[in-house]
């Protein structure tokens, strides 16, 4: 049939199953728009407050879903706005497809208004990035981009599509997407059995598992290896909710601000099995020091991962699941009662503990996940209150916890939130920031309200910026400088202004009814948590220190 261009990319978000698209018109991408109008009743808009607000619900809806999301914007600022959504979910490997429109074909390159060259901008964030200037080629590349951010490790795929383009008209022929995973392993056997020779020489096994092991869907082949290998299970940031955080084998978040008994452990192994996980610096310290007795092996999708940050003794390149499902039928029983016994030691020596006498943020987090029993999906801002919900929540399944992990980006969580709670409109969707992360992105609390999008936004306010200020008192000599927010906003005004109820939280005993009442409203509420400017997340450890010199306050 007979299609313009316009028509063809929303046939084709038709064809990959796109059931939500986040976004924010403009001149170039109106004729796009004219034709979602036209199909509202397949394929549902989320006008955001920002386009940055549209990157991340995107990102947001993909992590909770594990499908691809898709945002779209108008060229120049639209586009670069969309910039910073789109690192965080490189840095993160999370499945997204962003499409803009650029000015006609005959004036690229002459700086015309809002012209810029986002392929080119992005480029480096991306897996891949397109500009289509011919109609014919349309499809295909939409095809090709859905395709590429879910294939392999995934990521994000710009689509930058000339306005022209969005007008000429072509033949469409519509194609069925297969949209099962596929499963490649790239290890050889002789590999595989040399990584279970060294599981089974080990005396002290340890499991450091990341964020591929969501992406793969490997949660259920991660929990028979680590019963096989009787090792205990730390994890990263990305990788909350893939091992069940109330299991015995449990020893918490390895790193910067994991606890003790990870870091300590994985100082003291003979044997690291690193499941998806990157070795990021935050997670390592000083490489030099880290695992050194251990011997390494380290089984990820991405061959550009393997010996990047630490050398390994073996590398097996492949998709997580299929590895371990061909680990696990070849893995006798191990049992390591003694190294067990030694890790749950450290456990009970060293377990997390925070002043109960004030209202804090890690009691508020335990309180919600008192009220939600552990079944909520938790975003997060960047910083403290992003460790302490990390810390503090009991995370047992995944695609829970959304947070930026690689990027680090403040005002991440409320879009993201918002995504969550559109793709999975059954869960209840929590998002936590602090006050300095909400301020950059609160207008997506009117996004919340003109949906009614029963999102509950918590914000853990201390008037500071509050892991910086933590960085000044411990390494900068208190030198509090622009970390203090100790102004007049008032952010229960900001949220019923933006259509939203409000609730603040000065004292322990306020926090559950807050909660429960909160989430019983079924609407967008904000929650905020007055909290002391000085309380901070420990355990710690330097930059690039050992993990194993991580210190809480008792140490200092």
């Amino acid at each position: 049939m007979q299609l313009n261009g316009s028509e063809i990319v929303v046939e084709c978000l038709k064809e990959q199953g796109v059931d939500t698209v986040f976004g924010y018109p403009g001149g170039t991408i109106l004729n796009i728009y004219d034709a979602l109008y036209k199909h509202s009743d397949e394929i549902r808009h989320v006008l955001t407050s920002h386009e940055q607000g549209a990157a991340h619900a995107a990102d947001g809806y993909a992590r909770a879903t594990g499908r691809v999301g898709v945002c779209m914007a108008t060229s120049g600022p639209g586009a670069t706005n969309l910039v910073t959504g789109i690192a965080t979910a490189y840095m993160d490997s999370v499945p997204l497809v962003a499409i803009t429109a650029n000015v006609n074909l005959p004036l690229l390159g002459k700086d015309t208004f809002q012209e810029i060259d986002i392929a080119g901008v992005t480029m480096p964030i991306t897996k891949h990035s397109f500009i289509v200037k011919n109609v014919n080629d349309l499809a295909p590349t939409i095809r090709k981009a859905f395709r590429i951010a879910r294939g392999g490790r995934p990521g994000p795929v710009l689509v930058d599509i000339t306005k022209d383009v969005t007008a000429a008209v072509t033949e469409y022929t519509r194609e069925e997407i297969d949209q099962t995973m596929k499963r490649t392993v790239k290890a050889s056997e002789d590999q595989i059995d040399e990584a279970i020779r060294c599981m089974k020489e080990a005396k002290k096994p340890f499991i450091y598992l990341g964020g591929g092991a969501i992406s793969s869907d490997a949660c259920e082949e991660v929990a028979k290896f680590a019963e096989l290998l009787d090792a205990p299970v730390c994890d990263t940031l990305m990788g909350k909710g893939a091992f069940d955080g109330h299991s015995r084998r449990y020893t918490g978040m390895i790193g910067m601000h994991g606890t003790k008994a990870s870091n300590l452990g994985v100082s003291q192994c003979d044997l690291l099995v690193a499941l998806g996980a990157r070795f990021s610096d935050r997670v390592i310290g000083n490489p030099k020091k880290f695992a050194e007795g251990a011997k390494i092996i380290h089984i990820d999708i991405d061959a550009a991962e393997i010996n990047k940050n630490i050398r390994v003794t073996t590398g097996l390149i492949g998709d997580l699941k299929a590895i371990l499902t061909k680990i696990n039928e070849k893995l006798e029983q191990q049992d390591h009662a003694d190294w067990m016994a030694t890790v749950s030691e450290l456990k009970t020596r060293y377990p997390l503990k925070y002043d109960n006498t004030n209202l804090s943020c890690p009691y508020v987090i335990e309180t919600i996940d008192e009220v939600t029993k552990g079944e909520a999906i938790i975003t997060t801002d960047v910083g403290q209150h992003q460790m302490w919900a990390a810390q503090y929540y009991g995370y047992t399944k995944p695609r829970t916890f959304l947070s930026s992990g690689g990027l680090g980006t403040m005002g991440y969580g409320l879009g993201a939130c918002i995504g969550a709670q559109v793709g999975q409109p059954d869960k209840i969707c929590i998002n936590i920031a602090g006050d300095g992360c909400f301020r950059m992105n609160m207008q997506e609390l009117a996004t919340a309200s003109r949906y009614n999008i029963p999102i509950v936004q918590v914000v853990i306010n201390n008037h500071v910026l509050g892991m910086v200020r933590q960085w000044q008192t411990l390494f900068y000599g208190k030198r509090y400088s622009q970390t203090v927010l100790n102004d007049s906003v008032d952010f229960c005004k900001v949220a019923e202004g933006l259509g939203c109820a409000a609730i603040r939280v000065t004292k322990k005993e306020e926090v559950k009814d807050a909660i429960e009442k909160a989430i019983a409203m079924k609407a967008p509420v904000l929650v905020e948590c007055i909290i002391p400017e000085d309380d901070k997340v420990f355990p710690m450890v330097p930059a690039g220190a050992p993990i194993a010199d991580v210190f809480d306050g008792d140490d200092i």
